[in-house]
């Protein structure tokens, strides 16, 4: 009985998800987050057993937790703040080297890190660029900040957000997935963490 309410629960959940993804309407948003957090991988095996879009768990938890988390993370400064880019941003003739804490970007500016960190760090951001999951551990014991914000293709992301869900995250899909010389937008993730072109232009000048 209980495999079979689970397995109900399950269809609901993902029945609600479907119709949040097409029609943009929160429908018990912080519910729908804790049974993503609790039965990640049974949803994601019922969903593709029932042709559901193999992404779907991933985007709802993303839209959920951007949606949850915004108040607070615009509420923290910049200075508390992190960004994490994946390794996968670099192009092919990256030079370069990785650091205990992730790659050490050389701001070449030949793909979206190096632009990414011209425009954040002077903001006060700090940027990691991890190369696997094990880094973002090491980021979360070894640094001090409040909040996050996660680029990554869509499980990667979810889950991403699950593990800094104490750090009001939020994510930013890649714009291009992969696990070679991926892109992001960048216009998103600069509204994101505040950055406005205008406002640089008018600093220089004063």
């Amino acid at each position: 009985m209980l495999l079979v309410a689970l397995f109900i629960l399950f269809i609901i959940v993902l029945l609600l998800s479907r119709t949040l993804v097409k029609k943009d309407i929160l429908i018990f948003p912080s519910l729908i987050i804790f049974i993503i957090d609790v039965f990640y991988s049974p949803l994601k095996s019922v969903g593709k057993r029932l042709g559901f879009d193999d992404t779907l768990v991933d985007q709802v938890g993303i839209i959920l937790r951007n949606r949850a988390n915004k108040k607070k993370f615009d509420s923290i400064p910049p200075e508390k703040k992190i960004i994490v880019l994946p390794h996968c941003l670099r192009v092919a003739e990256c030079e370069a080297t990785l650091k205990e804490s992730g790659i050490k970007c050389t701001k070449c500016n030949k793909c979206a890190i190096g632009i990414i960190k011209e425009k954040a760090e002077p903001m006060g951001y700090k940027v990691f660029i991890v190369p696997g999951s094990s880094f973002i551990k090491k980021i979360i014991q070894k640094h001090k900040f409040e909040s996050v914000i996660g680029v990554a293709c869509y499980e990667d992301l979810n889950l991403t957000m699950m593990a800094f869900a104490d750090y009001h995250p939020q994510g930013v899909l890649l714009s291009r997935s992969g696990c070679f010389e991926t892109k992001v937008d960048l216009k998103t993730l600069f509204d994101i963490i505040g950055y406005k072109k205008e406002d640089e232009e008018n600093k220089n000048k004063n």
